[in-house]
């Protein structure tokens, strides 16, 4: 397709087709209805002139009789510029006046005509003129006849006319002209779009699309896609990430069982070795499962399957239900685990993702929590769980007194798979607090982690919900 051809084609020139159409007819009518009524006022002016005359020269008439009136009519037929008079008897002989030739059966009908005529002192002149005549019968079967020339009326009518001929031409040119020169400016600007757009289908996300900075519409959408690129870009890395964490992470469990299970082929000589090996597989075999299953909840979190299943409901029951279910291990390890809420705490989500990320938080506290029960610096070992209103905001806070995670390493710490060196001695898969931070993102909240001093405090911010139907 040529380029001319593409332009033609745009919806941006379409359009432009079309305003220019209903401009330039709308143009045509105002031209024409002021031509129209120009006309249509010049008529009236010089109707109203010939019956003034026709007034005057009737009382003449009357006054004087058809002398006077004759006098009166030759006089004003000699001025400069002066209208049509003719005074005829009743068989048609002309009296006096400045008109030679009319058309036929003119002073046969009194009242309004327009009828072609010659004026006395353009006797060589054999060329027709047009003028609106009227026609008054007066007593002893005499005719009077006043008219004005047309050709005033007509010119300025034809100028008007023409003008408006030459104004639609240049409105058409000018509008095709503009259409082309916006046409080509967009048609850049959505090559220039299309151009990126093939370069991040041939593999490469970090094209963006151009914008030009008017804050025009084009702008706002290359802005609204750019923001879109990024984040699949992100979810691209991310998903490699995945991918590559996974080919290591997954890799040294299922070594352990292959060598496990070797092992108990070679060397395990009774039924006690064959079982304790079956049990270590099967535990090796239920971490792995347990990872898989966090891998696909956090997949079902941030690609928003979980939507389907929101609804209303009291975020501080969580607190209480969680704690509850984490009491007896958190005593084992010598901590007390208590809970702290505001009252009613209403939010509109997944209940069952926001009781698992809960829960993460409060089983990462305890598994990291100090070895040995007693006092660190000063504090003894507690975990506190508290529920709250903040604004337009519910909170969900995990506090702890165990070693916390630095400044530093609290952005890496969520992502999948990360493992500090701090919790490297401890069992997990490394993705406890990424599905924390994707089930908070699913709801419109976000997961911080803040310094507890000593410890770390995990909070995860959701949109507040309404009024609890049964609340109390």
């Amino acid at each position: 397709m040529t380029a001319l051809g593409k332009l033609f084609r745009t919806t941006t020139f379409k359009l432009t087709l079309v305003y220019l159409t209903v401009f330039a007819l709308f143009a045509a009518f105002l031209l024409g209805y002021f031509a129209f009524n120009t006309r249509r006022l010049i008529t009236e002016q010089i109707t109203d002139t010939v019956n003034a005359e026709i007034t005057g020269l009737s009382e003449q008439y009357r006054l004087g009789g058809i002398r006077r009136l004759v006098i009166a009519v030759d006089a004003r037929a000699r001025r400069p510029g002066s209208s049509l008079y003719l005074v005829t008897t009743f068989t048609g002989e002309a009296l006096a006046g400045n008109v030679t030739a009319l058309s036929p059966g003119i002073l046969d009908n009194p009242g309004w005509t327009e009828t072609a005529y010659r004026r006395l002192d353009e006797a060589d002149d054999h060329r027709d003129h047009e003028a609106l005549v009227r026609v008054f019968q007066l007593s002893g079967g005499f005719r009077l006849l006043v008219g004005r020339d047309l050709e005033e009326r007509d010119r300025l009518y034809h100028i008007v006319l023409d003008a408006g001929r030459w104004s639609i031409a240049i409105v058409v040119v000018l509008g095709l002209a503009g259409g082309l020169f916006v046409t080509r400016r967009v048609l850049r600007r959505v090559d220039a779009m299309t151009e990126t757009t093939r370069t991040i289908m041939g593999g490469d996300l970090s094209g963006r699309l151009p914008v030009a900075g008017t804050g025009d519409e084009l702008d706002r959408l290359a802005e609204n896609l750019n923001v879109m690129l990024e984040r699949i870009e992100a979810l691209m890395h991310g998903l490699k990430e995945v991918s590559d964490n996974i080919a290591h992470d997954l890799k040294t469990p299922l070594t352990r069982l292959r060598n496990r299970s070797e092992q108990a082929l070679r060397a395990a000589g009774n039924e006690q070795e064959y079982r304790a090996a079956l049990e270590a597989t099967i535990e090796e075999s239920d971490n792995l499962i347990a990872t898989f299953n966090a891998l696909l909840m956090i997949a079902r979190a941030e690609s928003g399957q979980a939507r389907d299943n929101m609804k209303e409901f009291d975020a501080t029951e969580i607190a209480h239900d969680i704690c509850e279910l984490y009491e007896p291990l958190a005593e084992q390890k010598g901590i007390k685990l208590k809970v702290e809420a505001d009252g009613a705490t209403p939010v509109s989500g997944n209940r069952e993702l926001i009781s698992q990320a809960l829960a993460n938080l409060v089983d990462n506290a305890i598994k990291y929590a100090p070895p040995k029960p007693g006092e660190i610096n000063g504090v003894p070992p507690e975990i506190v769980v508290r529920a709250f209103k903040e604004g337009d905001k519910i909170l969900l806070s995990v506090a702890d007194r165990g070693p916390g995670i630095p400044e530093a390493d609290r952005g890496r710490a969520v992502e999948r798979f990360v493992r500090l060196e701090q919790s490297r001695s401890q069992p997990g898969s490394g993705l406890g607090l990424s599905l924390a931070s994707a089930v908070a993102r699913l709801h419109g909240g976000e997961l911080t982690l803040e310094d507890n001093q000593p410890g770390l405090k995990s909070i995860i911010a959701l949109p507040r919900g309404g009024p609890l139907q049964n609340a109390g």
